[in-house]
């Protein structure tokens, strides 16, 4: 068999499901919830479109920053923009799984005593764990197994969760007290991991003008699920070609630092390299990413765009790299410059 033939004509027959007025369509919807989300969240357009490339795919987000910038208002914002269903939980040290996914409680019926099972606020089409890491890793765990497996068991009945189903969790740095990291087996559920940055002059002024004055700015539905899951649906048709996928598995293998591709420092400052769900999320996204720039295949700028995001919380520093000051960040920028695109070509 032509392996190349084959691949090929499995491509255009993909290419001829995405026409054109979808790719517009697309494009389109995702501008209009960019815009209403920015009428209320300034100077964040790179956030903005990093967690709405994490939605279209039917992924989880986890976002860092300071307190004060915004994480809270901008989910919130999102979910009434997209007009789902949103719950909030305020993660604190004393929160118990059962406040995350529910219990059986007793009631009162006309047959007698019996128990009824009270949903927690998981049972939403948007959450957001609100500083996910001041809980204790219990009850972490209790939200990311959710999150996993998209359902939920209590006392042996297994519930499904609403479709769709998005968490969207915040957390502040891990070098401020009272705090509980997420494990590295934890941070690997979420697909991508934002940064919200401090805004700068001209955004804060604008912050501040917004906010201080009467009244909040309206944000209006511009989007609903099944508008959601039809973006979802034409942006997993977008073809890729092998030398894409080769790429992103190259950029993979290089963070490993036991592996022949790694850098000089990758084998100097790395503990543990990313996993196979940093390939997935790379893949997935900048299929995404290709659409919203108007195209029907994914090119290395779209892996470029969504690799930072993908990989950052995905491969693990040792002592040396971390008292050094290097972050993922800095690796990551290292490889997509230094990984060759085409194999065999420095």
């Amino acid at each position: 068999m032509n392996y190349d033939t084959t691949e090929n004509q499995e491509n255009i027959k993909n290419q001829a499901k995405v026409d054109e007025a979808q790719v517009q369509e697309v494009v389109n919807r995702v501008r209009q919830i960019e815009a209403e989300v920015s009428r209320v969240m300034v100077g964040q357009g790179d956030v903005i479109r990093q967690i709405l490339l994490t939605l279209m795919t039917g992924g989880h987000a986890l976002l860092e920053g300071v307190p004060g910038l915004g994480k809270t208002l901008l989910v919130r914002t999102l979910g009434r923009a997209l007009g789902l269903k949103f719950a909030r939980i305020q993660f604190t040290p004393d929160l118990m799984p059962a406040d995350i996914i529910g219990t059986n409680i007793m009631t009162e019926t006309e047959q007698g005593r019996g128990f009824k099972f009270q949903q927690g606020a998981v049972f939403a089409n948007l959450v957001l764990a609100d500083e996910i890491n001041r809980a204790t890793p219990k009850t972490q765990s209790a939200l990311l197994e959710a999150m996993q497996e998209r359902t939920v068991s209590v006392a042996g009945i297994t519930r499904p969760l609403p479709e769709p189903f998005f968490v969207l969790a915040t957390q502040n740095p891990l070098e401020m007290e009272g705090t509980y990291p997420l494990p590295e087996a934890q941070m690997d559920r979420f697909l991508f991991k934002v940064l919200v940055d401090f805004p700068g002059e001209t955004e804060l002024r604008e912050i501040l003008l917004k906010t201080t004055g009467y009244g909040e700015t309206e944000v209006n539905q511009v989007a609903d699920a099944a508008d959601l899951a039809g973006l979802i649906k034409t942006a997993s048709v977008v073809p890729v070609a092998t030398h894409v996928v080769d790429y992103i598995i190259r950029l993979i293998l290089a963070t490993h630092p036991e592996r022949p591709e790694a850098s000089e420092r990758v084998r100097r400052y790395v503990r543990y390299g990313a996993s196979p769900r940093g390939g997935q999320a790379i893949l997935v996204t900048a299929r995404i990413r290709a659409l919203l720039e108007g195209r029907f295949n994914i090119a290395f700028e779209d892996v470029a765009a969504v690799a930072l995001p993908a990989l950052r919380h995905r491969f693990f520093l040792n002592f040396e790299g971390e008292a050094e000051g290097i972050t993922g960040d800095i690796l990551i920028k290292e490889l997509l410059e230094t990984v060759p695109k085409t194999k065999g070509v420095k």
